[in-house]
This record gives structure tokens, sequence and C-alpha cells, in this order.
């Protein structure tokens, strides 16, 4: 099951969000380190949730959360018609069962309610093949990569860009 996460959600998404930071420093531009100085971390993800423009989803197996993906709307009015794909994961036990596909879905859906979302951005790191077979199967077309753009320790990571035009 996928769904929009709200407040009740906020604690269970934040231990899903440090098992991704942990397990998978390359694909977030955040640190596992950073993100547990944060202070009242919980508290932020509430006020995420209720943010104008931001949608997070979370997918559910036998009541557990094993999945999530942030639909976010640009904010400044000239790219308004725009919007990402933010912390997509989805846990080990949970991969290659159609899990990311059916939160991206979700999330791809909100965008085309919103009247005003023309088009889906989001990043990859390039060696990610599995997520880019994904994204690519849902319409998401590379339209350039950023060589180092991500460094874990002394390795760097390239990341493919993508988009989905939906109008």
């Amino acid at each position: 099951m996928v769904r929009e996460l709200a407040a009740d959600d906020a604690e269970e998404y934040w231990t899903l969000r440090l098992e991704a930071l942990m397990l998978s420093p390359e694909a977030f531009a955040t640190s596992y380190e950073e993100a547990v100085k944060r202070k009242n971390p919980i508290e932020q993800v509430k006020g995420n949730f209720s943010a104008d423009g931001s949608h997070t989803f979370g997918a559910f197996l036998d009541g557990v959360m094993v999945g999530m993906v942030t639909l976010m709307q640009e904010r400044h009015k000239k790219m308004s018609h725009k919007a990402n794909i933010f912390a997509m994961y989805v846990t080990s036990r949970s991969r290659g069962k159609g899990t990311g596909k059916v939160l991206m879905e979700a999330a791809i859906q909100k965008a085309k309610d919103m009247k005003e979302i023309e088009k889906v951005n989001l990043t990859v790191v390039s060696s990610n093949e599995s997520a880019k077979r994904l994204y690519s199967s849902l319409g998401f077309v590379s339209y350039g990569t950023e060589t180092r753009a991500l460094q874990v320790g002394s390795v760097y990571y390239d990341e493919d860009h993508m988009e989905l035009f939906l109008k």
C-alpha cells in the first residue's frame, strides 16, 4: 500500500530516512552524520509533510514503512511549473518487487493532479542502473550528467539528470 504521509508518520519516516542515509550514502546529498546532528528532526519532518507544494509518500508492507519518495514543487514563480523528486528509497528486502514503481507512480500522479506542474526532474547516481531503468520505464529521459556530483569519503559519484514532461 502507498499513501501520502502525515504528521503521525514522522517518526517512522525519520527512522527509514536514517537507514537510507547509512546504507546508501552515495544516493543522497545529506550525510548520515549531518542528519543525526539535527535538532528536533521529527518536528522538522512534520513541518516538511505539511509544507505547501511538498508531498511525501510511503510504501507499507504489513503495516511497516518499506519505502519513501518526496515530490516537491519549485517555490519561485518562474519555476513553479516544475517539481522535483527527492529522497527516493526502498529497503533492501522490498527491492525488485515493484515498490519503487508504485511509489514513483504515486508521486507522478500527484504532479499530474497539480495543474501548474508541467515537468518533473530528478537526479540519480549514474552507476545505479536499476533505478535508472525504473525511471526510464516511467518515461523519464536523461538530459545530462554531472561528474563528481557527490563525494563520499574519497570516492566521487556522477549523477544523471532526468526529466519527465507531463504536458
